[in-house]
């Protein structure tokens, strides 16, 4: 193998290792919130997200953004949230062309009840990494990040 050859080697287990500790913590966050609330990863990150802005709302396409999903997804998704009465969609005031996702009440209370479920199974899913030898270390690194606390 040339250098270049081990750099990519490198690089792709670096991504598996990634892939597997996201895979194990996503399982567990899954089957927690589903068990729990009803409620799938992407709908609580829906919820989270739209949470935690002022006014608990954002364009959709901001919302695709922040939750890492295609338009359409993301699409599918809100009307799904929004048919079960946790959020609503209205037109930009400014621009007609801009639709709004916001959180409802109801949309609010499942979200502040399944917050601890899901912090909850965060948190043994990266302690069950922790003790793997080939997910240790990328869960130290983890540990090591900082990002601002956001205002919930």
């Amino acid at each position: 193998m040339s250098l270049d050859d081990d750099a990519v080697e490198a690089r792709a287990q670096g991504w598996r290792t990634l892939a597997a500790l996201h895979a194990r913590i996503e399982d567990r966050l899954q089957r927690a919130l589903e068990r729990d609330h009803e409620l799938s990863v992407s709908e609580y990150t829906v919820l989270d997200v739209l949470a935690r802005q002022d006014g608990f709302h954002l364009r959709m396409n901001q919302l695709a953004n922040a939750v890492v999903l295609s338009q359409s997804a993301t699409t599918r998704l809100v009307t799904r949230l929004e048919g079960r009465g946790l959020l609503a969609r209205y037109l930009c005031p400014t621009d007609r062309r801009g639709i709004y996702t916001e959180v409802t009440p109801a949309g609010q209370a499942l979200l502040t009840a399944a917050r601890p479920t899901h912090d909850t199974a965060l948190a043994e899913a990266l302690a069950e990494a922790e003790a793997l030898p080939e997910l240790s270390p990328l869960v130290a690194a983890l540990g090591t990040l900082s990002f601002p606390v956001p205002s919930a």
